[in-house]
């Protein structure tokens, strides 16, 4: 195998020349701490759509119809930035293609800020649509941690990278009443304040990447003879120059496409509402950024473990457990007392957990099932499904409570959680995401 120090990937900016390149795994783990950096950062942004874009559109428009609007705007319009970012990253690398999304969402959030100082309910809908930029670009750097991952190890790759947000996803909620000071302070709608201080973490971490992100891992993946392959249940490996049969895996491509998508629809659907039912029956929005605090960390802090896990065992088996758990998370939120904060956080905790399930067995099966040449334009497009997934459960889990109620909701939810478990066997059966024994020589 010739050394990658021969075929820099990016130019002389990315590998230069006088200073001889770092190994493979050193490169991976390099790279990996750069992302850990701007999932921290980015994590702080998320989170602010997450708690405060329902009441800020709810306080606007006097009205709770419209509260999952905005979540259906986020997640819209990060199924457009999904597209772009893949295309961007399949042709430039990842650091162009996220440090662009992070960017477009810093923009969004700037312009929240001013739509709320404006009581302009069209710039904020506008704003929270580029704002979702940004999360996309969280999504996708999943990827980038994988990239250039064994497949034996691509799970707890990706779990590492998405671990990182947990910090970001916790801190930012809980900012929400020192942000609204800070807003009150500059003569801002206190719900403003969140959205401030996310626009700034936001392109933080779009300066992160674009400075650091050196080799581009995707980039950089291309110049080697072959993927970096090892053997999936075994202690010795293939050689390194015999590329992987790619075919019996390419059946599991939709298998991963609907976990992920149900997940979404699952979890965002319910996690909107919870903030606007907590409001509604006197619960202050501290409590409620609390309870949406633990359940962003439940999301994401349980991601070294389902990686290990995925790796470890089939994701098939990790997807099984993504469903039975999002079935008890939607179960319990509609069977907890409207007062009962204890009950509520516990449902939301679930529910983040149920998420992370299916989201890192799901890319675990999809970065497996697709060829290194047109990965990151695949990834983009299923990113794409997982966005509509969740502008769906957005803007309809606002109709379905205004008409019936939470728990009805919650009940619903369960429901398409429940109907995960024999789509996912089925699938499975016809399409397993191992490799045959036969085929692995």
């Amino acid at each position: 195998m010739h050394n990658i120090a021969t075929t820099p990937p990016s130019g002389p900016t990315d590998a230069p020349s006088a200073t001889p390149a770092p190994s493979l795994p050193e490169t991976q783990r390099r790279i990996l701490v750069i992302l850990l950096a701007s999932q921290v950062l980015s994590g702080v942004g998320l989170a602010a759509g997450v708690t405060v874009a329902a009441l800020l559109a709810q306080d606007m428009l006097h009205s709770t119809t419209l509260a999952g609007l905005p979540s259906a705007l986020l997640t819209a319009g990060s199924a457009l930035a999904a597209v772009i970012i893949g295309r961007i990253s399949q042709t430039c690398g990842r650091r162009p293609g996220l440090a662009a999304g992070y960017l477009a969402g810093a923009l969004g959030g700037a312009g929240v800020v001013v739509a709320a100082a404006l009581d302009n309910p069209a710039l904020l809908f506008i704003s929270l649509f580029l704002y979702g930029t940004g999360t996309a670009a969280n999504l996708q750097a999943r990827y980038a941690g994988a990239d250039l991952a064994a497949p034996r190890h691509r799970a707890r790759a990706l779990s590492t990278v998405l671990v990182a947000t947990t910090l970001g996803g916790v801190v930012g909620p809980n900012l929400t009443a020192p942000a609204g000071h800070l807003a009150t302070t500059l003569a801002l709608p206190p719900l403003s304040g969140l959205f401030l201080i996310s626009s700034a973490a936001f392109a933080l971490a779009a300066l992160t990447l674009l400075i650091w992100l050196r080799p581009d891992p995707l980039l950089l993946a291309r110049t080697l003879p072959t993927e970096p392959e090892a053997p999936e249940r075994t202690g010795t490996g293939p050689a390194p120059d015999v590329p992987q049969p790619a075919t019996p895996r390419r059946p599991s491509l939709p298998l991963g496409v609907l976990v992920m998508v149900l997940s979404q629809l699952v979890m965002v659907a319910i996690m909107t509402m919870t903030p606007v039912h907590m409001h509604d029956h006197g619960h202050s929005t501290a409590a409620s950024g609390l309870v949406i605090a633990l359940h962003v960390g439940a999301m994401y802090l349980p991601s070294p473990l389902t990686g290990a896990l995925t790796d470890r065992y089939c994701p098939t088996a990790t997807a099984a457990a993504s469903g039975l758990t999002l079935l008890a998370a939607g179960t319990l939120a509609a069977a907890a007392p409207a007062d009962s904060v204890l009950l509520l956080t516990l449902a939301l905790i679930l529910l983040g957990i149920g998420w992370n399930l299916g989201l890192v067995s799901g890319t675990t099966i999809i970065t497996n099932a697709v060829p290194l040449a047109t990965r990151a334009k695949t990834q983009g497009m299923v990113d794409v499904a997982i966005a509509i997934a969740g502008a769906t459960g957005g803007m309809t889990s606002g109709i379905v409570v205004a008409a019936a109620s939470y728990p009805f909701l919650a009940l619903t939810g369960a429901a398409f959680a429940l109907a995960l478990l024999p789509a996912v066997i089925v699938t499975a059966q016809k399409g397993s995401p191992r490799t045959p024994r036969s085929e692995r020589r």
